[in-house]
């Protein structure tokens, strides 16, 4: 299956994440905060990176622009995941270079099915 990259600053939504996606197959990095997913991602080269809007040190937005400036890293697909789905928020993670944005709360079947069609666009 897939490399994927989970940036997540809370460790009980990171494990939810990490095992959902690893029980469907996937394989899994994990970092707390947006400077661990740029260093990850450059280490790694994931098929695909998860990330939190609001995280200490740098938020998604500020890590999603540098990922997007980083040659080898910067096709890599970048899905925020966020509590807040205000259009706005939204807005902002595409102009940052998102591919999608996934609204928190989600069910771990939907975000299987939402990250299986995503990686489908990029096969």
């Amino acid at each position: 299956m897939a490399r994927i990259l989970i940036a997540e600053d809370e460790q009980d939504i990171r494990d939810l994440i990490d095992f959902t996606l690893t029980y469907a197959g996937h394989e899994v990095i994990t970092a707390r905060n947006g400077i661990e997913a740029i260093d990850m991602a450059q280490k790694n080269k994931p098929d695909l990176i998860l990330m939190d809007v609001r995280m200490p040190k740098m938020n998604g937005y500020e890590a999603c622009r540098e990922l997007k400036a980083i040659e080898v890293v910067k096709d890599i697909p970048v899905v925020f995941l966020s509590a807040n789905g205000q259009d706005t928020e939204i807005d902002q993670g595409m102009d940052a270079g998102a591919y999608s944005y996934i609204v928190k709360p989600f069910a771990p079947e939907d975000l299987t099915r939402q990250v299986k069609d995503i990686l489908d666009q990029f096969a």
